[in-house]
């Protein structure tokens, strides 16, 4: 029975431990993105962050804005790539992602913040300026010339 009681308790701090993980807090996001929508999957991301009821208003707006990424506007969504993750030091984390869709692929970027010990979004969003940026990279003042 006592270790029973034991195996549970550590799969239920493994199991939170493992969700405050960014990269767990992201794959979870992505999963109820597709599987329950956007309200739910921002709602869940923000949950941890005890700060983000003093920005409902943004994140009610945010919410609205990512449900008009439907099938109807930007078609079938089949997943993500990773684009790119920075560190700034050890308690700051940008993650950029590649989201994938019939019309065009959209950036979801995601900031993660770890001020003591628990990691927290700091802010998420989305645009479809990928391609601005893709060709502005490939201007020649973006490489040494002999």
């Amino acid at each position: 029975m006592r270790q029973s009681i034991l195996i549970i308790i550590l799969l239920i701090s493994f199991s939170a431990s493992a969700q405050n993980d960014p990269n767990e807090v992201v794959e979870q996001f992505f999963k109820e993105f597709k599987e329950k929508g956007a309200a739910i999957a921002i709602d869940n991301l923000y949950k941890p962050n005890k700060w983000i009821n003093k920005s409902a208003d943004a994140i009610i707006q945010l919410k609205s804005q990512l449900e008009g990424l439907n099938e109807d506007f930007v078609g079938k969504y089949y997943g993500k790539e990773l684009i790119l993750e920075k560190k700034l030091a050890d308690s700051f984390i940008l993650k950029s992602y590649l989201v994938k869709y019939d019309r065009q692929p959209i950036r979801f970027t995601f900031q993660f913040y770890k001020p003591n010990d628990t990691w927290m979004i700091q802010s998420f969003k989305f645009d479809g300026n990928l391609d601005t940026e893709i060709e502005e990279a490939a201007k020649l003042y973006n490489f040494t010339l002999n």
